[in-house]
């Protein structure tokens, strides 16, 4: 791309071009005045300007009429050049067409909504959009900002918290927690009780290095303290840990239900008033008037209510 000497030109007045471009159509400067709504000593007063940027007459009177000289012939095309890309740009506005899109997204997603949604997503869009491509990046609340910053990702799908100030974001669903565990390996059957609950091991998922991970504030604010011995990044580590361990397991619901019978083990919920867990849709603002990304939204909320509402763990 060719650099612009911003400096040089913001001293120039652009408007001074279109005056050209109007005398080079009219020949007249009664007529040039009239064509840009303006008063004649206004242009009269361009043309003065014009003369002195050039260093050249430009129009000059014969007889009846006004002339351009050999120096605004050999300007005029560039000027009408210019200006035709101004006004192209002006106009511009930006069209999607899904069935003609080729275009490749970059999605963030926590870790569960990568298996929840992503695949339904992906499917979807292959019908819809078969010229789409995605490219799926883990994001959390440790690295969510630096991602969309950066533009490594036009969006990001998951439980975030608070966003920037220079992001948006829409609510997609709100989570429960559930819990999961072999029933072969604990002395109790679903539902369990508040002390059982309480005073069992845990494993939690975590992205921190914490044991208690994301849930941590959910259970300080309820007054609860967890019994926790296992914490990992990813929830399939942790079923496959209840499935050969006595441990308790508390997920996102969604995740729990969908899951937890492919490891052997029983759903129940949450003997606690925990708070749920909004999640969001989030973007920067300046993709705010992207066609593509409003369009791409509304298929993330199309397929969502789609999918079994599995975040309802019956008490």
């Amino acid at each position: 791309m060719t650099t612009i000497d911003h400096f040089n030109l913001r001293n120039f007045d652009l408007n001074l071009l279109i005056a050209f471009d109007a005398m080079m159509e009219e020949l007249n400067v009664t007529r040039a005045a009239a064509r840009l709504k303006i008063q004649q000593p206004a242009m009269s007063h361009s043309l003065k300007t014009l003369r002195m940027l050039f260093d050249d007459e430009l129009f000059v009177r014969v007889g009846q009429t006004m002339k351009p000289t050999s120096r605004a012939r050999s300007l005029a095309s560039r000027v009408r050049a210019v200006l035709q890309k101004a006004e192209d740009a002006l106009a511009f506005s930006e069209q999607f067409s899904p069935l003609t899109e080729q275009r490749t997204f970059r999605l963030g997603f926590s870790s569960e909504l990568e298996v929840h949604l992503l695949p339904e997503l992906m499917a979807h869009l292959r019908v819809v959009a078969p010229g789409v491509r995605l490219v799926a990046r883990h994001a959390e609340r440790q690295n969510l900002h630096a991602l969309l910053n950066s533009g490594d990702i036009d969006l990001a799908i998951g439980c975030f918290g608070e966003q920037a100030q220079w992001q948006r974001s829409e609510i997609l669903f709100e989570e429960q927690l559930a819990c999961c565990f072999n029933p072969a390996l604990m002395p109790f059957t679903s539902p369990i009780g508040q002390q059982d609950y309480l005073t069992q091991p845990h494993a939690l998922m975590s992205f921190t290095g914490s044991l208690m991970g994301c849930v941590e504030n959910a259970f300080n604010r309820a007054g609860a303290s967890l019994n926790a011995v296992f914490s990992a990044p990813n929830f399939l580590a942790l079923l496959s840990f209840a499935q050969h361990s006595p441990v308790l397991v508390t997920l996102p619901s969604r995740i729990a239900r969908r899951y937890g019978k492919l490891f052997g083990l029983v759903l129940c919920p949450v003997p606690l008033q925990l708070e749920v867990f909004p999640n969001s849709i989030v973007w920067p603002v300046n993709a705010d008037s992207d066609p593509a990304l409003e369009w791409l939204r509304e298929q993330i909320r199309d397929v969502n209510q789609r999918i079994e509402p599995a975040d309802v763990v019956a008490h």
